[in-house]
């Protein structure tokens, strides 16, 4: 993603330097000279993330601040004051104007893009360019783990993927295998020994290697200490044990900015199906939402007019999956698209239950479903309920 970066800065050593250190991520900087230029360029640009200066003539970072805080539009802009002190009353005063991070100068451009990036997802201007990996792709995950159970349990979980699990028992072990190998992702037991996790994962993020890797936590669900310190820090995200394997590798492919599309959607014969699986979790149903309008958008494009909606595998037809499937359908209308639904006896007997999804007509098969569509086109409310 294509980020904008506001950096307000009497110093122009200071905005040389903010300049340099970003060029060679995807994000564009934009840059002023005190807080009543800061404003008009936030105004203009509404920057993904603001570098303030405290100190500055004509408008000071303090000012600029109460102003930004002020406006509806600017408020919720994330801002990283810069200070010349770093004494605790300093950043206890710093810590009031609501900033979400800060850094006393002077800085090494590490500090800077650290800080940065548990704010905003920096990522090469290289990679922005390359195909976007999908889940067909292989993709590499570190387990830093001393209990072998979780390492079997992960690894037994997501076989079904082309994802490969190496597991390791300590800190020493981890950063071995990262000087062999840049993981996609990894895996951290937040209650290893001696803190080691808080360590290793202060490596992670200074090593160029690994410094804008996913670094995902593990820890008991009660641990809820750990579980902010871990937040506090920058950690990518906490999974709690015991592990919910199908909404772990949801959340991982999602911090892998990998395509998962292809799982709930394909083109086939001249159709669009969109399949959902046996158990739709939020984090399934929220990713077959993003994708909707884009797919059925690109069928449209594509000269397809005729969309499959196959839940035979859903096991069970909860509310939220309700609150999916009746704006699916309301979007294969909005674009002209016939559809029809493939379901099992389960499914159609919890239809039968709705009273608005009485009409609901559902298929035995994908095939019986096409054959419909190619024959009479699906109809949008059909007068009663029927199995073939």
């Amino acid at each position: 993603m294509h980020y904008k970066i506001l950096t307000v800065d009497d110093s122009k050593v200071v905005r040389i330097i903010v300049r340099k250190t970003f060029r060679s991520f995807d994000c564009e900087i934009f840059e002023a000279v005190n807080g009543v230029e800061g404003l008009a360029l936030a105004a203009k640009t509404v920057p993904d993330l603001i570098l303030l200066d405290i100190t500055m003539p004509v408008m000071d970072g303090v000012e600029m601040l109460t102003r930004i805080k002020a406006d509806p539009q600017l408020k919720g802009i994330p801002v990283m004051m810069l200070t010349a002190e770093g004494g605790r009353d300093n950043v206890l005063k710093i810590a009031k104007l609501g900033v979400r991070d800060y850094i006393v100068k002077p800085f090494t451009e590490a500090t800077l893009v650290e800080k940065a990036n548990r704010i905003i997802d920096l990522k090469p201007v290289t990679e922005s360019v390359d195909r976007k990996k999908s889940t067909l792709d292989r993709a590499d995950i570190l387990v830093v783990e001393d209990k072998p159970a979780i390492i079997q349990q992960l690894t037994e979980g997501l076989r079904h993927t082309p994802w490969k699990i190496q597991g390791v028992a300590n800190q020493a072990e981890a950063m071995e295998q990262c000087s062999r190998l840049t993981p996609d992702l990894i895996m951290i037991n937040l209650t290893l020994p001696d803190e080691s996790a808080f360590t290793l994962f202060r490596y992670l993020r200074t090593n160029p290697r690994t410094m804008f890797t996913p670094v995902f936590g593990l820890v008991v669900k009660t641990d809820t200490a750990v579980q902010n310190h871990a937040q506090q820090i920058g950690f990518s995200s906490i999974v709690t044990k015991p592990i919910d394997v199908v909404e772990l590798e949801a959340r991982m492919a999602k911090a892998m900015n990998l395509d998962t599309s292809m799982r709930y959607f394909r083109l086939e014969a001249g159709h669009l199906i969109i399949s959902l699986p046996e158990i739709c979790t939020p984090a399934v149903l929220g990713e077959v939402g993003q994708y909707l309008q884009p797919k059925l958008t690109e069928a449209v494009n594509a000269g397809l007019n005729r969309v499959v909606i196959d839940i035979h595998a859903v096991r069970c037809l909860e509310m939220n999956t309700f609150k999916l499937l009746f704006p699916m359908m309301q979007a294969c209308r909005d674009l002209g698209m016939n559809y029809s639904l493939v379901g099992n006896p389960q499914v159609i007997t919890e239809c039968r239950g709705v009273e608005e999804t009485k009409t609901w007509v559902f298929h035995a098969t994908l095939d019986e479903a096409k054959a419909h569509l190619a024959g009479e086109g699906a109809a949008t409310a059909l007068p009663e309920l029927v199995e073939t």
